[in-house]
Parts: structure tokens; sequence; C-alpha cells
């Protein structure tokens, strides 16, 4: 239960971390811290099952990708704080927009003309279909919600792994351990209350100046909601199979899964714009931190140990 709580934590940390940094920094930093802290943890859990000569290599790298990811965001924020004042803007725009404009946006209509991504218009226009204003935030705001998120889901796997496996000996002489699919039922309901309990609450207590909103406006506006939906039964399959590889193989093994971000990073640049006319430097540091991560995964699968 204690890992639900952590990973509903995290999950509710990237939506706002999105925003701030983008989709393809904030998976692979994530995933990056992610397998530092929680793939260290495991590794001693499961009483070194992994081969620690190519394990921890792998965690070097991961490390190096969590470094040259923050550097992405910070040179893609320069590029695009040029790209606005190269357009007469100012790159502290609030992002205004009216009741009109907004409603238009949400049906994908009129009032704004579509802009090519990468272009200052581009920029204007996302800011101002964005929930979370972004312009004239500082990118350590971001970067500090991102590694939250990353510190949050290192955790959840370790709990899952000591519910599993009682490291700890808090069971009885002879209680049988907790199975992985009796285990997954309680970290599922427990990430379930705690969403539930911190979406209503932010309803109502909004953070980062966005509007008040109420549990009655939430249930009459399902628009998008089936992404919603197809997103959390994605993630509870994925977590599943994750938890399942781990009592085979290691749990530090299976945080392998944290290979998502690399499906982030084709939906951020061919589908949400992310990076288009950025600078070399901006594509240099992107290509060398999907590089070290594609590295740092393909060791990880290869430390895999068999449990006894």
């Amino acid at each position: 239960m204690a890992g639900g709580v952590v990973l509903s934590l995290g999950n509710l940390s990237t939506q706002y971390a999105w925003a701030f940094v983008g989709l393809s920094v904030t998976e692979v930093i994530t995933a990056s811290i992610t397998v530092v802290i929680g793939t260290t943890l495991n590794y001693f859990l499961d009483d070194k099952i992994n081969r620690a000569q190519i394990l921890f290599p792998g965690v070097g790298c991961f490390l190096i990708a969590v470094c040259l990811g923050s550097a992405v965001h910070s040179s893609n924020a320069a590029d695009n704080k040029a790209k606005l004042k190269g357009a007469g803007y100012s790159p502290t725009l609030n992002g205004a927009i009216t009741n009109e404009e907004l409603r238009n946006l949400e049906k994908g209509t009129g009032i704004i003309e579509e802009a090519k991504a990468g272009t200052a218009e581009f920029l204007l226009e996302l800011e101002k279909r964005r929930a979370i204003k972004v312009f004239g935030k500082s990118t350590i705001i971001g970067l500090s919600i991102t590694f939250f998120a990353g510190v949050c889901f290192s955790l959840f796997s370790p709990a899952f792994n000591l519910a599993t496996n009682d490291q700890w000996h808090t069971l009885k002489e002879g209680v049988p351990h907790l199975v992985v699919y009796t285990a997954f039922f309680y970290f599922s309901v427990s990430c379930f209350m705690i969403a539930l309990i911190l979406n209503i609450t932010f309803f109502y207590l909004p953070v980062l100046d966005l509007p008040r909103s109420s549990f009655k406006a939430y249930i009459n506006d399902w628009n998008g909601r089936g992404w919603a939906l197809l997103a959390g039964l994605l993630c509870g399959c994925g977590n599943g199979l994750q938890f399942m590889g781990g009592q085979a193989a290691g749990y530090a093994a299976a945080d392998a899964v944290q290979a998502l971000p690399l499906v982030s990073t084709f939906w951020g640049i061919l589908l949400f714009g992310e990076y288009q006319k950025s600078s070399r430097r901006t594509y240099v540091l992107l290509f060398g931190m999907l590089f070290m991560f594609i590295v740092a995964v393909g060791v990880l699968m290869a430390s895999s140990g068999h449990r006894k």
C-alpha cells in the first residue's frame, strides 16, 4: 500500500512536470532517477541476485542521462526564449486568453490559426492552451517537480519487493508471503484512494495559479476522459507485468521497464512538436540523452539473474 501511495504522488507530479519540462525530458529524468535509486535498493533487497559488475555501470549511464536531460531542458528553454524575442514577443507573457477563444480551442476551431511546430506562434498557441502557464516561470520549478516525481517512482518497486519477499522479516515464522497478485491488488487500491483524495483536494485548493474547480464539474466534463481511462489501463498492465518480471528475474533487472521514455520521446517529437526548429546544441544533447538511456536499459537487462 505504501508503494501505491508513492506511485500516485509520482503520477500526479508528472502531470505538472510535463507542462514545464516537456514530455520527453520529464520521462527520461524521472525514469533515470527511478533506476538510480530504485535499482540500487532492489539489488540489495534481492540478495544481490543481479550481476553487480554489469548492473552498476548501467546505473551510472542512467545518472549521465539525468544530467543530459537537465541540460536539454535548459537549452530548449533558451531556444524558445530566443524564438519569442526574434518574433517580437515577450517571453514573460502570461498567456491570457478569453473564454470564447478557449471554447474554440477546445472544439478545435477558429480564432487562433494553426501554427507550424517550432515557431514562436506555435509556442504562444501552446501556452494559451495550457492549464498551467509556464512563460516567465523559472526552469527550476519544472526540474524540481520532475526530480520529486522521480524519487517517488524510485520507491514503489522496492516497497512492492518488500511486500512479496519480506526481507525485513515482519511476518511471523510459517506465515506465507504475499503473492504478486495479492500484493498488486492492495497496491492498486492504495494508489486509487490517494489519487482520488489528492485530485478532489486540488479541485478546491489548486496550485500553480490554476483556476478552482469542483467534483460536480469533473463529473460533467468528459472531454478527453477516454484517453485518461486508456492511460490508466495501460499503466496498470505495465505495473503488473513489471512486478511479475521482478519476482522471476529480480526487481533490479525488471526496472528495465523504464525504457518507456523512448516511446514518450517518439510521441513528444512527432505528435506534440517538441524540439522542432531547435538549436544544434539542443539536438546534440537530446541525442546524447537518448543514446545513454538506450545503453543503460540494455546493460540493465543484461544484469538479470534468477531468484532461488
